[in-house]
């Protein structure tokens, strides 16, 4: 009898230890990061948070879900602009085409001569979408031509399910990318000092042909006036991508990059996100 209830004492112990041990291993698979970081709560559809000094992918929703990503495409613009035309202060011809694009833009006129530094300038901060026609039919030859190289830097960035079609982000049903993608652009991006410098600008004068006064305009990203460290990088929107924003910010040496894609609250979201990676070292 003492024996049964002692093989039954060894037994429930046996048995209590594996359940702990499993626990234990449910737990931390919850908890650990994954490929696509972890997963957390976000107010956007799609949403991806980026070390910016290892690329490694911290937190994540919906991350490699294809989304429209509105002017945010630009930032592979702006560097494939920069690694592909070296002299930004030539001055270079207005192209007709780039005159009159509809959204967002910068007014340029036909028979205007402005630098590509200055377009480069007007693409991230004021978000004309004039500038990007400009830009890509300068650097590329044609649009077609230039949304080629657009992609083929996308690629070496490490994008794997981003596909443009235009470079200024207005809808096209077969223009997407991914939050996860968008941070990898974005980390490649980074790297490049005339970005970083472009980015981080809060106002920008450029010459204005034929007025007596030069445009004057700011950089429409609020992570730069109202987040601690914020440096960067663009802002997006149209009907059917929702506001889009992808966010950078240093502290201390650590930089961290977000994207938020669709998300109404896009600047405080990005925000609560980085405040909470910034916490966590």
């Amino acid at each position: 009898m003492r024996i049964k209830k002692y093989l039954t004492l060894i037994f429930a112990s046996v048995c209590a230890a594996a359940c702990c041990a499993c626990g234990a291993v449910s737990a931390s698979a919850e908890t650990a990061p994954s490929a696509a970081g972890t997963e957390v709560y976000s107010t956007a559809t799609s949403m991806a948070l980026m070390d910016g000094d290892t690329g490694e992918l911290i937190y994540s929703k919906n991350c490699d879900a294809r989304r429209e990503p509105a002017s945010t495409t630009k930032i592979c613009t702006a560097i494939t602009v920069l690694e592909n035309f070296t002299i930004l202060d030539l001055p270079v011809p207005i192209p007709d085409e780039a005159v009159g694009v509809e959204g967002s833009s910068l007014y340029l006129q036909k028979g205007e001569m402005l630098t590509v530094r200055d377009l480069l300038y007007g693409l991230m901060l004021q978000s004309g979408n004039d500038c990007a026609v400009a830009l890509a039919i300068t650097v590329g030859g044609s649009v077609d031509g230039f949304v080629k190289m657009m992609n083929d830097t996308a690629q070496k960035a490490g994008a794997q399910n981003t596909n443009f079609v235009n470079p200024h982000g207005l809808h096209h049903d077969e223009h997407y990318t991914t939050a996860r993608d968008l941070c990898a652009i974005s980390y490649y991006a980074m790297k490049n000092e005339t970005f970083r410098e472009i980015v981080s600008t809060k106002r920008r004068r450029t010459p204005y042909h034929g007025h007596d006064y030069d445009r004057n305009f700011p950089n429409k990203n609020k992570i730069l006036y109202n987040y601690e460290g914020g440096n960067g990088i663009k802002t997006g929107y149209t009907k059917k991508s929702g506001r889009c924003l992808v966010s950078s910010a240093t502290r201390n040496g650590k930089t961290y990059i977000c994207t938020v894609l669709n998300c109404g609250d896009m600047f405080e979201e990005c925000m609560r996100l980085m405040d909470n990676a910034f916490m966590r070292r």
